[in-house]
């Protein structure tokens, strides 16, 4: 039996003027699991993080969250999940430790638990030592991780997170990853947007593929892969001229490909036989990027 729900929507649609952002979007995210909402700029990602919050109310169709009813019960419902929001926006003036203590009381955490709260998202971030530093003087990474901390002050059941390593280094990132992966491991539900492709097949047990609003596919990374890029792919190189050939060797064969600037991508190539003999390339492993690029025509930027 599936577990249940963290949040659940059900044909979501939201429009801005004549721009459909969300149409029809159904998106679940059992509890205790992660799941990568991914797809291109513009796909309706931050839109659907804005009804979850209810910043922005659905035109059509039903969203729950933790068993609450948006945006009715919204109030409700944000006082038991967390938000990581894409664009930083912390109090420089104040210290970790005093941007910290602002949402203890916004989240109404009881006072004689206050402290204890601060201590155990400072340590979850891995700001301990600067608790007592003002935020103008950390570094990208650490205004991150000050803002999971802050989503993380009053113990939430779900956590959304928004580009959480948008314009960071990698190695940043990976630190950042490390935190992701421990709050799954202690039962967390988390919705993450993103359009990093390694992060999504990283972190996400399931992945939702976003492509102008709607749910394009959705599944596990490696079933993702497999059922829409195959095994392998060949990838062949080359001048211009040559990988147009290759291209129309490729549709005429009835093999599906995508371009990039300079290679010509051939999915499925454990199924090619001998329909691309004379062109050599190179074998790899196929990856959720052929998978995004299948799916939505946007290269990754």
């Amino acid at each position: 039996m599936p577990p249940p729900s963290a949040l659940s929507l059900k044909g979501v649609r939201k429009a801005f003027g004549p721009v459909q952002a969300v149409d029809g979007l159904d998106l679940e995210v059992p509890e205790g699991t992660c799941v990568g909402l991914l797809g291109p700029n513009g796909a309706g990602k931050s839109t659907t993080m804005r009804l979850l919050t209810a910043q922005s109310i659905a035109d059509e169709g039903t969203i729950d969250v933790l068993g609450f009813s948006l945006p009715g019960e919204s109030k409700q419902a944000r006082a038991v999940m967390g938000l990581v929001p894409q664009l930083d926006n912390l109090d420089t003036t104040l210290t970790v430790r005093d941007n910290l203590r602002v949402f203890v009381r916004l989240y109404r955490v009881p006072r004689a638990e206050r402290e204890d709260a601060i201590r155990r998202a400072l340590e979850i971030a891995t700001l301990t030592e600067r608790a007592d530093t003002k935020v103008d003087a950390l570094s990208g990474g650490m205004r991150r991780r000050l803002l999971i901390a802050r989503a993380l002050v009053h113990r939430p059941r779900l956590v959304l997170l928004d580009e959480p390593t948008v314009g960071l280094d990698p190695q940043v990132r990976q630190e950042l990853w490390a935190l992701i992966d421990r709050l799954r491991s202690e039962g967390v539900s988390i919705l993450m947007s993103t359009h990093y492709i390694e992060e999504a097949e990283r972190l996400a047990d399931t992945v939702t593929v976003m492509a102008e609003g709607r749910a394009v596919a959705t599944g596990r990374p490696k079933d993702l892969i497999l059922e829409h890029a195959g095994r392998t792919v060949l990838e062949v190189y080359g001048p211009p001229e040559h990988l147009r050939t290759v291209e129309t060797a490729a549709q005429d064969a009835g093999h599906d490909h995508r371009r990039t600037g300079t290679s010509v991508a051939i999915l499925r190539a454990e199924g090619l036989g001998g329909s691309l003999a004379g062109h050599a390339g190179h074998e790899r492993a196929a990856n959720l990027e052929d998978v995004f690029v299948a799916l939505t025509g946007e290269e990754v930027a």
